[in-house]
């Protein structure tokens, strides 16, 4: 028995290699036909000739794999990388979604309250029916002006924004709660209950409730400075991308902010795609973040107001069902900067797209690289 002992153990050994050695061949191709699937359809819409780049990250099988095109920068060439810095536009509004969904698993704030409650100055008829969980879920039925171009920007105020949603009547008869209709303004309402509620800037508590804890370093909401850029440090400004429109006209500085509102907190979001994988894991990976924030990010998930058979809405997540796949996304844009963050839950993937240019393809990722990856 002696004499045999030590064989079997190597021969166990050998097996256990093997596996390894199986399963490591498994991954590595598995990876190579997750790049083949987005290089094949990412690298058309960023050619050469194509204004700005794009940088994309993809979590799929427990891993990160990013792509990066063309330049954040024409005029100096500056190529993209992972870490250069996009506006996200109104993937914004997933940030706030989730510090809504993480003040009710806290217990700080209810879905059902109405916005008045944090907002008394609100006492118009309409506005005053509308609750939280209706601004977050799109179905408060506002749609103001404010919501359409052009911007009022520099001469809109708190009080004039204020003083429309009191004036503001639905002109086809829309009732809360009752319809979906995609609304900026809405979150912008939701900003200012939010920082009622907790007593900061929107800004501090994004940074302070989400990005810390899950070790978001690249991801913040500047000030907006007179010159209408962010307000930021230079290091940070050589990571920021030019901004183009979709036939190649540079747009606004180099950190361009943009606002709907001439008051704190209503410009955009910057990130970058690495930084934006580590939202993806968290959105997709249990494994990664603590229990309220876990807890948080799901609920925002949840459909809660279907559209009709192929389309619903969450908090500030759309549905899309499609062959065989469910996909949970949030498209962002404006006439510089295109955003996108698909999730296929049921597989753990996920995908992002950040584009330095208006009008970038973002629909790829929905209907065909997530259903694609879905089918590996």
């Amino acid at each position: 028995m002696k004499q045999w002992f030590p064989v079997r153990i190597a021969v166990a050994l050998l097996a256990v290699v093997a596996s390894a050695l199986v399963v490591a061949r498994a991954d590595s191709d598995m990876d190579a036909q997750i790049r083949d699937i987005v290089a094949s359809e990412l690298a058309p819409t960023a050619t050469a000739a194509d204004p700005g780049g794009l940088a994309a990250a993809v979590y799929a099988g427990g891993r990160l794999a990013f792509f990066n095109y063309g330049v954040a920068d024409a005029a100096t060439k500056r190529l993209v990388t992972s870490d250069t810095l996009f506006s996200l536009a109104s993937l914004r509004k997933l940030f706030e979604a989730t510090l809504v969904a993480l003040g009710t698993e806290r217990g700080e704030l209810q879905l059902d309250e109405p916005v008045k409650k944090y907002l008394p100055e609100l006492h118009g008829e309409y506005i005053s029916r509308v609750t939280i969980g209706e601004l977050v879920t799109h179905t408060s039925g506002l749609l103001l002006p404010t919501d359409h171009p052009p911007w009022p920007n520099e001469t809109f105020s708190r009080d004039q924004f204020i003083a429309m949603l009191n004036a503001w009547t639905p002109p086809a008869g829309e009732q809360p709660g009752k319809q979906r209709i995609y609304s900026h303004a809405g979150y912008v309402l939701l900003q200012l209950v939010l920082e009622r509620r907790y007593g900061m800037p929107i800004a501090t508590l994004i940074e302070s409730r989400i990005l810390k804890p899950l070790g978001m370093t690249s991801t913040f909401v500047p000030d907006r400075g007179e010159d209408n850029r962010a307000t930021t440090t230079p290091e940070i400004v050589q990571r920021m991308v030019q901004g183009y429109s979709h036939d190649g006209a540079p747009i606004g500085p180099i950190g361009n902010q943009q606002s709907y509102y001439d008051f704190p907190g209503t410009g955009q979001m910057f990130s970058s795609a690495r930084d934006l994988g580590i939202w993806l894991r968290a959105c997709l990976d249990d494994a990664v973040i603590d229990p309220e924030l876990r807890a948080a990010l799901q609920m925002t998930e949840r459909e809660s107001f279907r559209v009709d058979a192929k389309f619903g809405q969450a908090m500030a997540w759309e549905h899309v069902r499609l062959d065989g796949v469910t996909v949970i996304d949030k498209p962002g844009g404006l006439n510089n900067a295109s955003a996108y963050v698909g999730l296929v839950p049921a597989r753990r993937l996920g995908i992002v797209l950040l584009a330095n240019r208006g009008e970038y393809p973002h629909e790829i990722a929905r209907y065909r690289i997530l259903p694609a990856l879905a089918r590996l």
